[in-house]
């Protein structure tokens, strides 16, 4: 039976270099069976750390004599459309059976971006792995918290979407039992083979290893046990038996910044061996330069989860200088500003320090969003927050909110559900079968809450927050990956809008279609009003966070041209972290080597764009004291 392995954690905390390392020091032990290394992130950065080409196809890459890893960056759409094509037959079949619609009405609309492909494409993927022939130990290195929650859950929603399906497909049987007749049921043999396939899954994900990666650092701890804690509400049957704590600093704490990220650390152990009492702990050391490439990536494979001498020597890069300027927190120009940026970069923290800062020198008002998965806002502000917006920092203008999609959606659609309601329960002779089913296959379709819902509704959300002209409004980012498709979302419904109104348009003489076309042309509208507030920099700016280290600076410059070419040109970026003082410290120059060397490259790639340089600091920011703090130090890099 194949083996699965998961690696979870909040972005940024080394998730892409814990679990490559662990896949190249298993792969190099030769044991049965042979590792297939499999990224799950929209935000792929296998190809970065690997130091090799890798396309959208799985690549074997040699080791050693007689030893491969197989490695495969999912390609999300081209996965998702392959499946679809091979079915589409078929499911429009069931569903043009189902319903009043022909199949020429929906095979557009199946032929859109829809919610939730990401992940149904990670799942196709592992699928294939795991009911192939060949035996394989399958290693997941999979996107940040949020999105790999709704990665587990998707089996679930999968085979609720199955129930839809069937119920749709017993259209011919309905009809017969109250006029007569004889009744099939239409692909069947489609709909069994989906069953197995989700209940497969399902079963294989209960059975999985996962590794927890996460830091020393206390808004990484506090987001692994809340998404812990989510684990165990939403998906019961899966379970974390393992944890790795990764950057700890534990010995040479030759200065200030180090003893504090040692006693961080050591504080650390003692948390994760309080919330998780039964899993192991793997200590993963702060090495202070990217670990890139085969050799290196073997070495700490090997040191961490075999617990053998590091036999690595980190580079130092040749030594940079930036000039720097001190400047101050820019001001907040338009009514919306978006804070984008690879996880763990510091987005929570940059949004609050822009909001503070408008708040202590135009005194607008100011509202946080956010609209990542797994937010972090209550630990900046110190407060519980919540999806209704609430004052932060005892400021009745200030306030922050974390936003739940799910109940944006569940409001949404009972409305619509009444609509529907009222326009089937009439009866005309000849008529009522037809629109009493019609109503039971359109409720059970709508309780099905599909993964990737956040990424519809919270765009929908922003327009609701311009309503107050006064009030400023800075939106908290998801990851790099599941950003972009938000970004993408508002151009793919309008789409879909237009499509869907072409279908309702040649049953309009049914009262509960003109109903749905009324409710998709004002989410339509609402779409266009806010596509033209996203795309005018006098309505919007964009601001883009990093580190100052060669994987961020990879992403951040694909990020970057993903950006323009939706017309959401950043206006600045702030390279957060940054040791900006010299130091004897020997872990310490290394660090400031490499945060100098990218500093310098960014500066040549982009002229056009204000770089920020944001020192680090000793303590994690948090409070309102750590805000006035970090808003007084901040670098324009020259």
């Amino acid at each position: 039976m194949n083996q699965l392995t998961f690696f979870v954690g909040k972005g940024g905390v080394g998730k892409t270099t814990i679990s490559v390392s662990y896949a190249v020091a298993a792969a190099r032990k030769q044991q049965a069976p042979p590792v297939t290394l499999l990224s799950t992130d929209p935000a792929h950065s296998l190809a970065d750390i690997l130091q090799t080409k890798l396309s959208s196809r799985r690549v074997e890459l040699n080791l050693s004599s007689g030893v491969k890893l197989a490695v495969w960056q999912v390609n999300a759409e081209k996965e998702f459309r392959d499946f679809l094509h091979r079915h589409k037959p078929d499911l429009l079949s069931i569903l043009e059976q189902g319903s009043i619609f022909s199949a020429e009405d929906l095979d557009p609309l199946l032929d859109t971006a829809l919610p939730g492909m990401t992940e149904m494409a990670a799942l196709l993927a592992l699928d294939r792995l795991l009911n192939s022939n060949r035996k394989t130990h399958i290693v997941v290195d999979t996107a940040p918290f949020g999105h790999t929650l709704r990665l587990f859950a998707l089996p679930e929603h999968f085979l609720r979407f199955l129930g839809f399906l069937e119920i749709a497909a017993s259209r011919d049987q309905v009809l017969a039992e109250h006029f007569g007749g004889r009744t099939r049921r239409p692909r069947a043999v489609l709909l069994d083979e989906w069953h197995r396939m989700a209940n497969r899954l399902q079963s294989s994900l209960e059975k999985a290893r996962i590794f927890l990666v996460t830091t020393p650092e206390t808004f990484s701890l506090n987001e692994a046990v809340r998404w812990r804690d989510l684990l165990r509400e939403e998906i019961s049957d899966v379970r974390i038996q393992d944890v790795v704590l990764n950057r700890a600093v534990f010995r040479g704490a030759a200065c200030s910044l180090c003893q504090a990220q040692a006693k961080a650390a050591r504080k650390a152990k003692v948390f994760i061996r309080k919330q998780f009492p039964r899993s192991q702990i793997y200590l993963a050391p702060d090495t202070a330069a990217p670990i890139m490439g085969l050799s290196a990536l073997a070495a700490f494979g090997d040191h961490i989860f075999y617990k053998r001498p590091l036999k690595w020597t980190p580079s130092v890069p040749a030594k940079r200088e930036a000039r720097l300027r001190r400047t101050s927190w820019p001001a907040l120009d338009a009514p919306l500003v978006l804070v984008l940026g690879k996880g763990g970069v510091g987005k929570t923290t940059v949004s609050a320090a822009l909001g503070f800062h408008c708040r202590q020198t135009r005194r607008s008002e100011v509202e946080i969003c956010s609209v990542d998965p797994a937010p972090s806002l209550d630990d900046i502000f110190q407060t519980d927050i919540d999806d209704q917006p609430r004052s932060v920092l005892g400021d009745p203008k200030f306030r922050a909110a974390e936003m739940d999609s799910i109940r944006l959606f569940r409001s949404w659609i009972a409305d619509l559900k009444r609509s529907i309601d009222a326009a089937t329960t009439g009866r005309v002779a000849g008529i009522h079968l037809d629109l009493s089913f019609e109503r039971r296959l359109l409720s059970e379709l709508l309780e099905i809450v599909p993964p990737g819902v956040d990424e519809v509704f919270a765009t929908l959300h922003i327009l609701d927050l311009l309503a107050d002209r006064s009030r400023k409004v800075v939106i908290d980012m998801a990851p790099t990956g599941h950003a972009l498709e938000l970004l993408r979302t508002p151009e793919r419904l309008l789409t879909w809008s237009r499509l869907v109104l072409k279908t309702l348009a040649a049953h309009r003489t049914l009262g509960f279609a003109q109903d749905v076309a009324v409710k998709v042309a004002e989410l339509g509208k609402r779409v266009r009003e806010l596509l033209a507030v996203l795309r005018d920099p006098r309505r919007t700016q964009v601001y883009l966070v990093m580190h100052a280290e060669p994987l961020p600076d990879r992403e951040t410059e694909r990020l970057a041209r993903e950006l323009t070419s939706l017309d959401f040109a950043p206006k600045a970026i702030f390279v957060n972290r940054l040791q900006l003082r010299a130091s004897r410290c020997r872990r310490c120059q290394i660090r400031r080597g490499w945060q100098y060397a990218t500093l310098a490259r960014l500066k040549r790639q982009y002229r056009d764009l204000t770089l920020y340089a944001v020192p680090d600091f000793e303590r994690e920011i948090a409070g309102k004291k750590a805000l006035q703090s970090f808003t007084r130090e901040l670098w324009e890099v020259l």
